[in-house]
């Protein structure tokens, strides 16, 4: 059974003056968790509870609904499902606006993951009974949380209130920085944190910040910047730098098999994953933290993701929903460009990702004799359980070939908004049972074939196309399926930026990082406009920031004049 140090994330609040995501409370009352004053925090237990309290904000973003909306909807790779509501987030339409909850959830939250930062880095001098070792390496930690949380910021809303210190009562003086400042205080906090983390956690330890993660989001945050207006020359030698120590110098090696990395339970914790948002199957840890204002999506327990990229399985033939083929929210369902381009139909003898990123098969677990739906070439299908029920091919199979079938195939022309391929690699059929919606399995953050992929792009941005293949192709060859090596690679002639954008979606489709890949790399409008017609009328440049929420600018001094609204909203 995997293990997780973070046994205790029911101190959300442990920072009792926690602002409200920097946005001034008129009343902001101290919240002291069972009599327990804020001088808590100088004491071991104190200390340690802290600092799992800034990393429990990890929870509220990475493995939910609203984190996986702010990154997967509205880009070139998902459409909406039948189902759900935010839907604003990808048609771009009025709907997208700054009253919505899941923004101001999103934005509160990383704000009191980097204040609960701010105040452990400040107390750490104080604190008793640690060593001044461990000390470093905390405060090293929270440096590192801290610049996380602030990129995220960053990367949806652009510049905002920066603050590197405690905030311990309410105030209405809060101002907008520079995208410059930002950066560099980002990254002033990512270099810092090197000399004291660990380079890779120990086993006790696993999923705490190490000096591997923290030069994977360097090289990140290197490549952000490079496209940005507050780019340097030597951004993109940079990202290559941190992206190949990740690389070479801490023992990381992608497995053999790309379904592999997303096994769960024990094979969570591999040889491929640098930095993990931790999540158990106790409900008395598994959970982040509420909205400071409980409002929003309740989705506070576990992992969720299972649950968003599942068709409407359970009511077709011979189906009935089960642990193992999960509840079919059918919130995201992938583009005819994600299943037709990205994964084309060609390069799936040679490429294995497409088979082993979404579900093609279905047994059937409800047997009988059934009418079909959304299968014209027959008319009635007969299964026993343990029987293939539903079939997806991923091209137009003929009628003629489909009525050989003794099951249902649903084919690229009968895919709707309830039936679509899913998505696999957050499935949690380890769940107690069939309507048990928290999820156990860890978020893979980050991993290093996408350290690999940001090698490669920051290679090609340099000129460095041989050096770029190669990177590309080390990610391709695991890809491969047996006896087909070979055919995965690629030449420095097919090395460009398209491609690597496509390669990109192949390995990390769905991974919470699309919409912040098109963003940086400033593409968002024009890949949406022509690979997502859902989203294509509505989308422009103002979409490349969120709308600011509006109880941040209503409460601070001097309204928008001093905290501006971004433009368009």
């Amino acid at each position: 059974m995997k293990r997780t140090y973070i046994k205790s994330l029911k101190f959300f609040s442990l920072l009792t003056f926690m602002l409200v995501g920097q946005s001034c409370q008129d009343v902001l009352k101290e919240n002291v968790i069972s009599g327990i004053s804020n001088d808590y925090i100088s004491t071991p237990a104190g200390f340690n509870a802290a600092i799992n309290s800034a990393y429990a904000t990890l929870r509220g973003f990475y493995g939910t609904q609203q984190g996986l909306t702010v990154t997967e909807y509205g880009t070139d790779l998902y459409a909406t499902g039948a189902d759900g509501g935010y839907k604003g987030f990808h048609f771009y339409d009025a709907q997208l606006n700054s009253q919505v909850d899941w923004l101001k959830n999103i934005w509160d939250e990383l704000y009191r993951g980097i204040n609960t930062c701010n105040a452990v880095i400040e107390r750490a001098p104080s604190a008793t009974g640690i060593t001044d070792a461990l000390k470093k390496q905390r405060v090293a930690e929270m440096k590192f949380l801290r610049a996380h949380y602030y990129f995220l910021l960053l990367q949806q809303w652009g510049g905002v209130d920066l603050r590197l210190t405690e905030t311990l009562a309410p105030t209405k003086k809060t101002t907008r920085a520079s995208e410059a400042d930002m950066y560099k205080a980002i990254i002033a906090d990512l270099e810092a944190s090197l000399p004291d983390l660990e380079n890779k956690a120990k086993s006790s330890d696993y999923g705490r910040a190490t000096k591997a993660a923290s030069e994977h989001l360097l090289a990140r945050v290197y490549l952000a910047k490079a496209m940005s207006s507050s780019k340097a020359a030597d951004d993109y030698s940079k990202a290559a730098t941190y992206a190949s120590n990740v690389i070479n110098n801490y023992g990381f090696k992608l497995l053999p098999d790309f379904a592999s990395v997303f096994a769960q339970g024990a094979g969570e914790i591999n040889s491929e994953v640098i930095f993990a948002v931790q999540y158990t199957v106790d409900p008395l840890t598994n959970t982040a933290p509420p909205p400071l204002d409980n409002t929003g999506d309740g989705n506070t327990f576990g992992n969720n993701l299972h649950l968003f990229f599942g068709m409407q399985y359970d009511v077709q033939a011979g189906m009935v929903r089960d642990v193992t083929y999960d509840r079919p929210f059918k919130r995201l369902r992938p583009t005819k460009y994600c299943t037709e381009n990205v994964f084309a139909f060609a390069d799936r003898v040679n490429d294995s990702r497409y088979k082993k990123t979404f579900r093609d098969t279905w047994l059937s677990n409800n047997p009988g004799t059934y009418n079909t739906a959304f299968d014209n070439s027959k008319a009635k299908v007969t299964f026993k359980t343990g029987d293939t029920a539903i079939y997806i091919p991923g091209y137009e199979m003929s009628v003629a070939e489909r009525a050989k079938k003794p099951y249902q195939v649903l084919v690229p022309s009968a895919y709707t908004e309830a039936l679509f391929p899913t998505l696999v690699k957050f499935m949690d059929p380890l769940r107690q049972d069939k309507t048990y919606a928290p999820g156990s399995r860890d978020f893979l953050c980050f991993r290093l074939a996408d350290t690999y992929l940001m090698l490669a792009e920051a290679q090609l941005m340099q000129g460095k196309v041989a050096e770029a293949t190669e990177a590309v192709n080390v990610v391709r060859r695991r890809a491969a399926w047996p006896g087909k090596t070979a055919a995965m690679e690629i030449t420095p002639a097919q090395m460009t930026f398209d491609f690597l954008v496509d390669e990109r979606g192949r390995e990390l489709c769905g991974e919470q990082i699309r919409w912040m890949d098109l963003k940086r790399w400033g593409n968002l409008v024009d890949r949406v406009q022509k690979n997502n017609p859902q989203a294509a009328s509505n989308i422009k440049p103002m979409h490349l920031l969120r709308p600011i929420p509006q109880s941040q600018i209503d409460r601070t001094e001097g309204g928008a004049a001093s905290f501006p609204q971004n433009p368009g909203y």
